[in-house]
């Protein structure tokens, strides 16, 4: 159980330092951009690179989303329902949430492939696969986030914790 509340820490502080680096890197590609063009100068690749880099931060903020048990759901309806009920819908929803995500990385692998030998536009020297990358790797580092919540979804299910309800 130490090794497992050791490895859920690390995993968030990880999800937490990749997602500020993002953050301040597409502010500095951003800045950058406005800069050069109200100096009436502009870089050819900022528009690429800050949706890239904008995509980037999106699958990674969603793990650390998902690791916090951030995004939206109806707390609220699963503790009205039986406890009978409430230990299949959950089981439900978490192989439909963990399935899709699965999808996800499985279909990003076959992205990748499809784009050996492409490179960005303003950027040849950079390949698309590497950009594309965080597909798959968004997709997993969801489903590990999911997977380590289980144990603490499991427990409200089954009433042995109060489930959160955030307000």
């Amino acid at each position: 159980m130490a090794a497992y509340k050791s490895f859920y820490k690390f995993y968030g502080r990880l999800l937490e330092y990749v997602t500020i680096v993002l953050m301040v890197g597409l502010l500095v590609v951003v800045v950058m951009g406005f800069t050069y063009r109200w100096s009436g100068n502009s870089l050819s690749w900022y528009d690429e690179v800050a949706s890239i880099m904008l995509c980037w931060l999106t699958y990674y903020s969603a793990a650390l989303g998902a690791l916090k048990r951030a995004h939206i759901g109806i707390p609220s309806i699963v503790v009205a329902v039986e406890p009978a009920v409430r230990v299949p819908l959950m089981i439900f929803g978490e192989i439909v949430v963990i399935g899709f995500f699965v999808v996800l990385a499985w279909m990003g692998m076959k992205v990748l492939g499809a784009l050996e030998g492409q490179t960005l536009v303003s950027l040849p020297e950079i390949s698309l696969q590497i950009t594309q990358s965080v597909i798959p790797i968004g997709a997993v580092l969801f489903v590990i986030a999911e997977l380590l919540n289980l144990p603490e979804i499991w427990k409200e299910a089954t009433g042995q914790i109060p489930m959160k309800i955030q307000h």
